[in-house]
């Protein structure tokens, strides 16, 4: 016995077929509305089993199955379309006070015998002052992109660039 029985309205219906026709969906929304379509059991539906959508659409059997119970659990638009994902605080590496420590040192002079602050002495003068347990000079580089500010530039990019002179000068005439 089937535990994901999707029995489509006739509204439900018209509104995937419209999806799938004007191709103006990403292909991810069309794919599934084409699994939730031929996976209908309801009078007018073509009544297709897991294997036979796979075979079709080149789907995954974990796709074909998450469609029919997002459908079942949540409705249409959480089925057809893409969930929004939650915020991810634990995958940055550096935040909030650990950013602006990484951001104060890379404004100060750089260390005596250098002329300017490079990413691996950045991410070593973090872990000396015990900011961090250890990061990477990719995870600083990445930081520092993020901010707009740059450990060797003498702007931090907020002022506009100097218009160039014009290339061909006047002749002097004589």
């Amino acid at each position: 016995m089937k535990k994901h029985i999707i029995c489509l309205s006739e509204e439900q219906r018209q509104a995937l077929q419209q999806r799938i026709t004007t191709g103006r969906a990403p292909a991810r929304q069309i794919l599934h509305a084409q699994i939730l379509l031929k996976g209908d059991q309801g009078p007018s539906g073509p009544n297709w089993s897991n294997q036979q959508i796979q075979e079709a659409f080149g789907a995954v059997e974990s796709t074909v199955w998450r469609v029919r119970t997002r459908f079942l659990q949540d409705g249409l638009p959480a089925a057809v379309e893409r969930r929004s994902q939650p915020d991810r605080p634990e995958k940055r590496n550096l935040a909030g006070e650990q950013e602006a420590h990484l951001i104060a040192l890379a404004c100060q002079k750089p260390p005596d015998g250098r002329t300017c602050w490079t990413l691996r002495l950045l991410a070593d003068k973090l872990v000396e002052w015990e900011v961090v347990e250890s990061v990477s000079h990719e995870t600083v580089r990445t930081t520092l992109k993020k901010t707009n500010s740059s450990p060797g530039s003498k702007s931090s990019g907020a002022s506009h660039p100097r218009p160039m002179p014009p290339l061909l000068r006047q002749w002097k005439t004589y």
